[in-house]
């Protein structure tokens, strides 16, 4: 088979890269991401020239929906039969927990540790580190809550964290949102936002895309 463009030599991609500003930027056209990499570090572009193109947009919600307290939160989730955990609901009190003022959609993306690239374990600094790097942007903390109350057809045993700042909790903790549906219920929960808290290749994130359509 006769290569499309088999008179296309390496020495001209090396220069058609250097003409569109190096490989961050020819990523960043490819995939509609801010592809931040570092230049020299072949493993990491390889790693996230591999990944970038699979990416899906997982699901859209809405923020910004009229909720604005925690009370607002805490009698949404109970009005609709759902669960929420200590933490959760102290966090939701905090001053860092801000709602959209007007109504917006955000398309959400689920990443595993182990689909993020890494080979084992990762802590969460680096969970957020790589989603970054594949052009993903960490959530609104609005998204947990809104999460919760918009996905009610979650799967039993499924378990869904909330990639975002997070949020230091009465006790000096950092917490960060989780969505899970257990055997007593669908849970909005919190906890493991310490940049150094460890997770597993299965954990899975919930992050925000760029693209524009859910498929």
């Amino acid at each position: 088979m006769v290569a499309k463009y088999s008179e296309w030599t390496r020495g001209q991609d090396e220069a058609l890269l250097n003409k569109l500003g190096g490989m961050k930027v020819a990523l960043r056209l490819l995939n509609c991401r801010e592809v931040n990499v570092e230049f020299g570090d072949e493993e990491t572009v390889a790693t996230v020239a591999a990944i970038a193109p699979k990416l899906k947009v997982w699901r859209r919600i809405k923020l910004g929906t009229g909720l604005k307290t925690a009370d607002d939160f805490r009698q949404a989730i109970k009005d609709n039969d759902l669960r929420l955990g200590d933490w959760a609901s102290d966090i939701l009190g905090k001053e860092a927990f801000t709602v959209a003022i007007e109504e917006q959609e955000v398309d959400l993306v689920v990443m595993s540790v182990k689909e993020l690239g890494f080979k084992g374990n990762a802590r969460f600094d680096q969970i957020c580190a790589r989603a970054k790097e594949l052009g993903l942007e960490l959530c609104p903390a609005e998204v947990g809550p809104q999460l919760r109350l918009q996905y009610l057809d979650q799967p039993k045993n499924e378990w869904l964290i909330i990639a975002m700042e997070a949020i230091r909790d009465s006790d000096g903790h950092l917490g960060v949102f989780d969505v899970e549906h257990v055997d007593d219920g669908r849970w909005l929960r919190a906890g493991g936002g310490d940049p150094v808290s460890v997770w597993y290749p299965d954990d899975r994130f919930v992050f925000v895309s760029c693209k524009a359509l859910v498929p």
